[in-house]
């Protein structure tokens, strides 16, 4: 049995790990990390736990949890688990990040993008990426993961075959991203209010979003160069969910333009043995309902022949695939699992 901790359970992403962990066959937590609540019952804070979850929240003490947990989830903001992680730690146990501090291998960039310091880059080289179906076989052998946001994962997750492929020029490649208020975190914020949120859509982050250098990093990875892409995040009024509409100019084969048919085989040549990962049939294309508290990833696309560009779209629930149940796939793949353990969940509707 997997013993695990999570720093931040009381988070909207802390919350999911709890809720997917509880219904594990092969792990138990046994440490409800949340300096927010410490010594209150947790069951308290989240009531759907009643009965379920009969422990009190702790405090971040990742010493004292390296001691007792084979596996450390920690759901917090950026620059947290880096101020924390040493190398004692690492001898005790492993570590999902789900926050940024180790996602991108460039420190300046991250200190460019999120604006902090960064407090451990001795990890940075050795902590492993952890888009499972990308980097599956270096997730197995790992101290420290960084697990993808919920917009990178479905961003880069939609365009991968196609970039790595040369299907399509990546610096012509444009993200529109549609996100869930979860996304934003349970922290109060007036932007999030109900009265400010609902019967509304809004752009923010615009061309200064801190996911753009990580989805940039990643399927410049695949394009073997660096790339330079354009993102724009939404805010829409609805709880969970991840809807991304990308646009790229597609790239000539043998002197013509690739059909669909060798469109879908470069998706089916990365994706057909993946279980996360749904490609649609022609003409159908992704909602956020259909994946909703799943870890699907659901995936269309559609040609524009007049224009020569193709339009590709990623939906997922970006408190499962898009933060705990990625947790959970890497977890799984780390300690010699089915990765699909605990997460043969059937999507919500309605």
């Amino acid at each position: 049995m997997i013993k695990a901790g999570i720093i931040g359970s009381t988070g909207y992403a802390g919350a999911e790990i709890v809720r997917l962990l509880t219904a594990h066959p092969e792990a138990e937590i046994v440490w409800y990390g949340s300096r927010s609540y410490i010594d209150q019952n947790y069951a308290d804070i989240y009531q759907n736990m009643f009965r379920l979850v009969d422990a009190k929240c702790m405090d971040d003490n990742m010493e004292e949890l390296a001691a007792q947990a084979d596996v450390i989830f920690t759901a917090t903001p950026q620059g947290l688990c880096a101020s924390l992680v040493n190398d004692e730690v690492l001898t005790k146990t492993k570590i999902i990040d789900l926050s940024a501090d180790f996602r991108l291998k460039d420190i300046s960039v991250y200190e460019k993008w999120y604006k902090i310091e960064h407090k451990a880059p001795q990890y940075i080289k050795e902590a492993v990426y952890g888009l499972c179906e990308i980097n599956r076989e270096s997730i197995k052998d790992a101290r420290i993961v960084a697990n993808p946001g919920c917009f990178t994962t479905c961003s880069i997750l939609t365009a991968y075959p196609l970039v790595k492929e040369g299907l399509i020029d990546p610096d012509t490649l444009i993200v529109d991203a549609l996100s869930g208020v979860s996304g934003a975190g349970r922290g109060a914020k007036v932007a999030n209010l109900y009265c400010e949120v609902n019967e509304s859509c809004k752009p923010y982050g615009v061309a200064v979003h801190r996911h753009t250098p990580e989805i940039e990093e990643q399927l410049g990875y695949a394009a073997g160069r660096e790339i330079t892409i354009s993102f724009t995040p939404h805010l829409v009024p609805m709880n969970r969910g991840i809807l991304a509409t990308e646009y790229a100019t597609l790239t000539k084969v043998n002197g013509k333009l690739p059909d669909k048919e060798t469109i879908r085989a470069a998706y089916e040549k990365y994706y057909a043995k993946e279980n996360f990962i749904r490609l649609l049939a022609d003409g159908v294309y992704p909602e956020t309902r259909w994946v909703e508290t799943s870890n699907y990833v659901d995936i269309g696309f559609k040609i524009d022949e007049r224009t020569g560009r193709i339009v590709m779209m990623g939906a997922l629930d970006n408190l499962v695939k898009g933060a705990a149940g990625q947790a959970v796939q890497n977890m799984n793949l780390m300690f010699g699992l089915d990765e699909k353990t605990g997460l043969n969940l059937v999507p919500c509707f309605p």
